[in-house]
C-alpha cells in the first residue's frame, strides 16, 4: 500500500513539472495553406496573455520555438506565426530576402497573415485583450506592422528588426505601446531609417521607447548567426541576454 501511495506522489510530481508541448495548427489564406506552432502555458492564469512571434526572414525556426517554450513556461500562451505558406519556404538566403522582400513591400498582406496568426493564438486560449506580438529581425518588422495596422494588441516588441516604411503610408494613430531592441552597431539598418521611425513615432503619438546594445550588430539574438560582427549579423550573448529581460519586463508592464 506503502508503495502504491509513494508511486502516486511520484506521478503527481512528474505531471506537474511537465512542461507544454508544440502544437502544429494548419490555418489558412485563401487558397494557401500555413502551418504555424502553438503552445500552452505551463501554468494559466485567469487573465491568460499571449504572445503572438513573428519569426525572422528565413521562417519558423529553432530559435523562435525555442522563444515559445520559454514563453510558455513564464506562463503565456505562444503562437508561432507562418507567415510564407506551403510551397514557399525559404531554402536559402536569396530567396528569404525576396520573400521577406515581398512582404516588406506589400505590407497589407504582411498584415493580414500577422492577423490571421492572431486569430490562432486566441482560438488557442489567449485573452484577445491581452495580446502583445514581438519579431526577430524581419518579424521584428512585423511587429511595428502589427501595431501600425492598429491591431488589437497591448505592446509589439521588435528585436533587431528593420524600421523602415514607404514614406508615402498615411501614419494612423498607433495605440499598442511600442517596444525596439537595437544592435548599436547595425548597419542594416541605416541611420535615415532610425531617423524617420522615431519621427514615425512622435507623429502617432506613440508610446514608445527604443534601447541600442553596445557592440552588437544584426541578429544578436541568434547564436547561428556566429560571433563576427565583420559580417553584419552576429550573436551577442549578452545583448541577447539584457534584451530578453527588458522583454520580460515589459510584458509585465503591458499585459493584465
Amino acid at each position: 500500500m506503502k508503495n502504491i501511495f509513494f508511486a502516486f506522489l511520484g506521478l503527481l510530481f512528474f505531471s506537474s513539472g511537465a512542461s507544454a508541448q508544440l502544437k502544429s495548427v494548419k490555418y489558412t489564406d485563401g487558397n494557401q495553406n500555413l502551418n504555424g506552432l502553438s503552445i500552452a502555458p505551463a501554468k494559466r492564469s485567469k487573465t491568460k496573455p499571449g504572445i503572438l512571434i513573428l519569426p525572422a526572414w528565413k521562417g519558423i525556426d529553432t530559435h523562435s520555438k525555442q522563444s515559445a517554450q520559454k514563453l510558455s513556461k513564464m506562463g503565456y500562451y505562444a503562437f508561432v506565426a507562418d507567415i510564407y505558406g506551403e510551397g514557399n519556404y525559404p531554402t536559402n538566403t536569396q530567396e528569404a530576402g525576396k520573400q521577406a522582400g515581398f512582404y516588406k513591400t506589400n505590407f497589407a498582406d504582411y498584415q493580414r497573415r500577422i492577423q490571421l496568426a492572431w486569430d490562432q493564438l486566441i482560438k488557442a486560449g489567449a485573452n484577445p485583450d491581452n495580446i502583445v506580438v514581438i519579431g526577430y529581425c524581419f518579424g521584428g518588422t512585423g511587429a511595428l506592422e502589427a501595431a501600425r495596422a492598429g491591431m488589437k494588441i497591448q505592446g509589439a516588441v521588435s528585436f533587431h528588426g528593420g524600421l523602415g516604411r514607404d514614406a508615402s503610408r498615411v501614419n494612423n494613430p498607433i495605440t499598442a505601446e511600442i517596444l525596439v531592441l537595437h544592435g548599436a552597431d547595425d548597419t542594416y539598418v541605416p541611420a535615415t531609417e532610425v531617423a524617420a521611425f522615431q519621427q514615425e513615432m512622435r507623429d502617432t503619438k506613440a508610446e514608445w521607447e527604443m534601447i541600442y546594445y553596445a557592440n552588437s550588430v544584426h541578429a544578436f539574438t541568434e547564436i547561428e548567426a556566429g560571433n563576427d560582427n565583420s559580417k553584419g549579423a552576429a550573436y551577442n550573448e549578452k545583448a541577447a541576454k539584457r534584451s530578453w529581460e527588458r522583454m520580460n519586463s515589459f510584458l509585465k508592464e503591458v499585459l493584465k
